[in-house]
């Protein structure tokens, strides 16, 4: 059993490592946030209301945790 839950916290580790890293490659001026610009560079079927969607605290752009509920 402990080697399941190590397993999983290993995989888990691994999840969120590539998300981060699907999010540094998007975010091209690492300023921290995505702008529909950069979105777009990378995802060229990505509408404007999509993003808007995705922009939860209408800021105009999406931080981490916005890109990957998007993502998901």
């Amino acid at each position: 059993m402990k080697k399941f839950f190590a397993v999983l916290a290993v995989s888990l580790l691994a999840v969120t490592s590539a998300q981060a890293a699907e999010f540094a490659e998007v975010d091209a001026d690492a300023d921290g946030a995505i702008t529909l610009e950069e979105a777009v560079a990378v995802m060229p079927d990505l509408t404007e209301d999509a993003f808007a969607a995705a922009d939860t605290d209408a800021d105009g752009s999406l931080n981490a945790d916005e890109f990957a509920a998007m993502s998901n």
